[in-house]
C-alpha cells in the first residue's frame, strides 16, 4: 500500500502515459469509443477500489498542492489557442449556430435535472454541472468545474460515464447525418457558399504553429505556473460566497488571462496544448484516485439522463436550423464543438471537406472559451432546483 504522497503521484502520472502511449501505439479501434481519459480514469478508480494507495497525511497534502496549482495553469494553457479575433471571422452565421447549440445544451440540463431530481442523490447536480462543463467546450471544462465547485470525486464516474457513453452515440449520429446535409439545407433553405467562403479564408490565414522546442516548453511552462499564482492569489481578494469560492474566482481569472494572452505572441507558439493535456491527465487521475466503484450504483440512470440532454439539444438544433436558415454542418459542428470540443470537431469537419476543418478547431476553442462560465451558470441554475 503507498502511503508516500511522490510515490503516489508517480504511480499516477506512469499510469497516464501508459494508457497514452498505449493508445497512440496501438490505434486499437477500442480508443474510437472509450477515450484514453476515461480509461484513466476508471482503470485509477478500480486501483483505489483495490487499496493501491492510502490516504496518508503525505499523499492528501499531495493531492492538494497538485490539483489546485495545476488546475489554473492548465485552464490557461488550454485557451492560448484560442484567439477571439480569428473566431469572430467565423461570421454571424456560425456564431448563431454555436450560441443555439451552447444554449440549447444549458436548457436540456436544466429540464431533464428538475424532471429526474426525485430519483437523484441531493448533491447530483454538482455532477450534471461538471457535465455541462464538458458539452461546452470538452473534458478540461469538466475539471475545471469539478475543482470550482468541489464536486465529489466519486461523483465524477457518473459523469465520466455520461460523457464517454452518450458522446459516442451523438458522434456516430452526426457522421452518419453527413451524406443527407443536400436533403437538409433544402429543407432549412440555407446558403452553403458563405461557409465554403469563410473556410478558405480561414485556411489560406492560418499560422502555421512553430516548431515546439525546449524553449518554448520551459517559457509555457513557467508563463501557466505564474498564471495560476497570480490567478491563487485574486482570487484571495475576491468576495466569496457558498458559490463563489476562492476556487471558482481563480477558475474565473485564469481564463480571463488565458483569453487574453492568446492574442499575443504566446498564443503563437507551439507546445501550449501539449502541456494542458499532460495537467489533464494529471488532474483526471487524481480525481479518479478519491473515487471507487461502490459509488457507480445509479449509473444507468445517468447514462438515460444523458441521452435525453443530447435529444432535447437535437430538436432544439433543428428547430434554429428552420427558423434561421442554418445548414446542417453549422449545426453539426456547433453541436461537437460544444460536446466533443477540440478532439471531434475537426473529424466532423473533415467529413464534408479538408477545407472546412480550421472553422471545427475555432469552433471548439470558442468552446473552451464559454465552457467553464457556462458550466458555472448552468450549476448555479441546478443548485436552486436541488
Amino acid at each position: 500500500m503507498i502511503t508516500d504522497g511522490f510515490t503516489y503521484l508517480a504511480v499516477l502520472l506512469l499510469i497516464g502515459g501508459g494508457i497514452r502511449l498505449l493508445e497512440t501505439s496501438t490505434k486499437h479501434r477500442l480508443f474510437d469509443y472509450l477515450p484514453g481519459v476515461v480509461a484513466l480514469y476508471f482503470i485509477v478508480m478500480m486501483l483505489s477500489t483495490f487499496g493501491l494507495w492510502q490516504q496518508s497525511a503525505s499523499v492528501n497534502a499531495t493531492y492538494g498542492a497538485v490539483k489546485g496549482n495545476i488546475l489554473p495553469a492548465m485552464i490557461f494553457l488550454m485557451l492560448l489557442k484560442g484567439d477571439l479575433r480569428k473566431i469572430a471571422a467565423l461570421g454571424p452565421r456560425m456564431l448563431l449556430a454555436f450560441a443555439s447549440a451552447a444554449i440549447s445544451i444549458g436548457v436540456g440540463f436544466v429540464v431533464v435535472y428538475a424532471a429526474l431530481n426525485a430519483w437523484l442523490p441531493d448533491d447530483a447536480w454538482k455532477a450534471f454541472a461538471a457535465l455541462s462543463g464538458s458539452w461546452m467546450g470538452g473534458t478540461g471544462n469538466m475539471a475545471a468545474i469539478q475543482g470550482a465547485l468541489n464536486v465529489p470525486d466519486s461523483a465524477m464516474g457518473y459523469t465520466l460515464l455520461m460523457d464517454s457513453i452518450d458522446y459516442a452515440i451523438w458522434v456516430i449520429l452526426l457522421l452518419a447525418l453527413v451524406p443527407h446535409a443536400k436533403l437538409f439545407n433544402r429543407w432549412t433553405k440555407s446558403d452553403t457558399s458563405v461557409i465554403d467562403r469563410v473556410g478558405e479564408k480561414l485556411d489560406m490565414g492560418d499560422d502555421a504553429d512553430q516548431k515546439i522546442d525546449f524553449t518554448a516548453i520551459v517559457f509555457l511552462l513557467g508563463a501557466g505556473l505564474a498564471a495560476s499564482a497570480l490567478s491563487q492569489n485574486l482570487a484571495g481578494l475576491m468576495p466569496a460566497t457558498s458559490f463563489f469560492t476562492a476556487t471558482t474566482w481563480a477558475v474565473l481569472i485564469a481564463t480571463i488571462l488565458g483569453v487574453i494572452a492568446a492574442m499575443t505572441p504566446m498564443g503563437r507558439m507551439a507546445g501550449s496544448n501539449e502541456l494542458a493535456n499532460v495537467m489533464l491527465y494529471a488532474i483526471i487521475a487524481l480525481i479518479a484516485s478519491r473515487a471507487d466503484f461502490a459509488g457507480l450504483a445509479q449509473a444507468p440512470l445517468y447514462v438515460f439522463a444523458g441521452m435525453m440532454i443530447l435529444i432535447i439539444h437535437g430538436l432544439c438544433m433543428v428547430a434554429a436550423a428552420k427558423v434561421f436558415r442554418l445548414d446542417l454542418f453549422s449545426c453539426g459542428i456547433a453541436s461537437l464543438a460544444n460536446i466533443g470540443g477540440v478532439a471531434s470537431a475537426p473529424i466532423l469537419a473533415a467529413a464534408y471537406s479538408q477545407m472546412l476543418i480550421p472553422i471545427g478547431v475555432l469552433m471548439a476553442m470558442l468552446g473552451y472559451i464559454i465552457g467553464t462560465g457556462g458550466g458555472l451558470l448552468v450549476g448555479k441554475i441546478l443548485s436552486l432546483l436541488s
